[in-house]
């Protein structure tokens, strides 16, 4: 279904949220919206799947429709595998319950900041540390380098934020265009833009990288980037 959420004129714009609305859309909005959101889940399914043994357990935390779920499970073959993906909007484990039906995939409603992943081989939060308040992303990254395997992975994808403000900008702009070229009007643009105004706060890749380390981790690497969105490998 083709993303409209926007499209017509709203005197209030309320924040933005993962209702029912959003998740009808959800794959259109997704696509249109993120640059390089086509080679990042598919990619990130695949580098999780490599690293997944058998009676191994991944998580995907803010699993939306489960994405990054399905892109694991299609790179693994096997049976004893598996995937968790949680989330705390109904809409979207409604969602990816019903586009999901392997049997090595479960989808559970929950706040991630509550989630337990120990003994976890791989953990996914892709698109998601962007949403959590900001003086919740440090404990949470601390909880789950505790609770994961020694022998873990964790793969974190964001929007990041630049020092130079030159390089910023001209990202931003960038991406202003790019969404526009894909068929959003210059009023779904600034409605969006608004709506996520106070929900999604963005930090840059040095931040990611010393957040990384105050949490325990011992070694990020940032694999991906497209524009202002990066991908990182982050080892225990």
């Amino acid at each position: 279904m083709r993303d409209e959420v926007y499209r017509h004129s709203q005197p209030h714009i309320v924040d933005f949220a993962f209702t029912e609305a959003v998740a009808a859309v959800f794959p259109d909005m997704i696509r249109r919206s993120v640059p390089g959101y086509e080679t990042m889940i598919p990619v990130t399914g695949l580098i999780a799947a490599r690293h997944l043994g058998e009676h191994q357990h991944a998580y995907d935390l803010g699993c939306s429709l489960g994405a990054t779920t399905l892109a694991i499970l299609q790179h693994n073959n096997t049976p004893t595998i598996r995937v968790t993906g949680l989330d705390n909007s109904a809409a979207m484990i409604a969602g990816a319950r019903d586009r999901i039906t392997d049997p090595r995939a479960d989808f559970v409603e929950q706040d991630i900041l509550n989630s337990d992943v120990t003994g976890a081989t791989v953990v996914v939060l892709n698109l998601v540390m962007q949403f959590i308040a900001p003086k919740a992303r440090l404990p949470l990254l601390r909880q789950l380098r505790e609770q994961m395997s020694q022998e873990g992975l964790l793969i974190v994808s964001e929007k990041v934020a630049h020092t130079d403000p030159w390089l910023h900008d001209l990202y931003e702009q960038t991406h202003i265009q790019w969404k526009k070229a894909n068929g959003y009007s210059d009023l779904e643009v600034s409605q969006k833009r608004t709506a996520l105004e106070n929900v999604m706060q963005i930090d840059t890749e040095q931040t990611h990288h010393a957040r990384f380390e105050q949490a325990g981790f011992t070694r990020a690497i940032q694999w991906y980037r497209c524009m202002n969105w990066a991908s990182f490998l982050v080892y225990p």
